[in-house]
């Protein structure tokens, strides 16, 4: 198959990836040998085939229509997994991978394709089931699930304007994987209420003491975010875990937050009778 038969197969987003090939071999190039470049990436090094499509073509050729329609959707997607980071982005600083916004994008795009109430090329994310979020993990390198060891439950109180975590009682050295370094820790919550048509959110969080990684039992800890009450927006409740080293009796970011953990662990996305 030519690259001029893939261009005109494959939706927008993916015609970039069409002419890319991964370079092999002792001698890694870079730069630019006639129509191809050759660059180093964080997959390695890639060679990439200089093309692509007239503009003109490509909004008016029928032929292109499911590339249009692609396109736009997948555009829709990446601008709501901007948003939805942007309103949580304090947490995102202390807790996300290198390929969050892509690995958000791609789930924003199985929302918009759960649309039913628009045609193809016109779905959207406030259409679709954007529940298909919950369990998003924001930092591969420190999942939650894979950090903490112990049941804790969930609520989202739209009427009375606030979402809960609760941990029961725990033992920190039996319940949380920390990593090496870490003497202690910290539970965070956080409510997003997220207006993706106006694009507009609302942040709020909530988080508990200092916990030293050791053997004691600690008390039942409830954690609670507020959100504006009322409205149909989805809201959002994010949970995870800040890792830290103390230093002479001052607290410090563990590894800069590396295997910090936060997930998306509730959504409600309820409409409420008329306003």
């Amino acid at each position: 198959m030519t690259n001029a038969h893939l261009r005109n197969t494959l939706p927008a987003h993916q015609i970039y990836f069409s002419i890319m090939a991964r370079q092999k071999g002792i001698i890694k190039l870079k730069g630019k040998i006639g129509d191809l470049s050759f660059y180093k990436t964080k997959d390695g090094y890639l060679a990439r085939e200089k093309g692509g499509i007239d503009k003109e073509r490509m909004k008016n050729d029928p032929a292109f229509q499911r590339t249009r329609e692609n396109g736009a959707e997948f555009g829709r997607a990446g601008k709501a997994g901007r948003l939805l980071r942007t309103s949580v982005r304090p947490l995102l600083l202390k807790a996300a991978d290198g390929r969050v916004a892509s690995r958000m994008t791609r789930e924003m795009v199985k929302v918009v394709k759960s649309d039913t109430a628009n045609d193809r090329g016109e779905r959207t994310v406030s259409d679709g089931d954007i529940e298909l979020l919950k369990g998003f993990e924001f930092n591969q390198n420190g999942k939650l699930n894979a950090t903490m060891y112990a049941p804790f439950t969930v609520a989202i109180d739209r009427a009375a304007g606030e979402a809960t975590v609760n941990i029961p009682s725990f033992i920190p050295q039996n319940t949380f994987a920390a990593p090496g370094g870490a003497s202690h820790m910290r539970l965070v919550a956080a409510t997003s209420k997220v207006d993706f048509a106006e694009e507009t959110f609302n942040l709020n969080t909530d988080e508990s003491s200092e916990i030293a990684i050791g053997p004691q039992t600690e008390a039942a800890i409830t954690l609670t975010a507020t959100v504006p009450s009322g409205g149909k927006e989805p809201i959002f409740l994010l949970f995870g875990v800040e890792f830290l080293q103390e230093v002479n009796g001052t607290m410090y970011p563990l590894k800069n937050g590396a295997f910090n953990a936060l997930a998306l662990v509730e959504i409600d996305n309820t409409i409420p009778g008329p306003l």
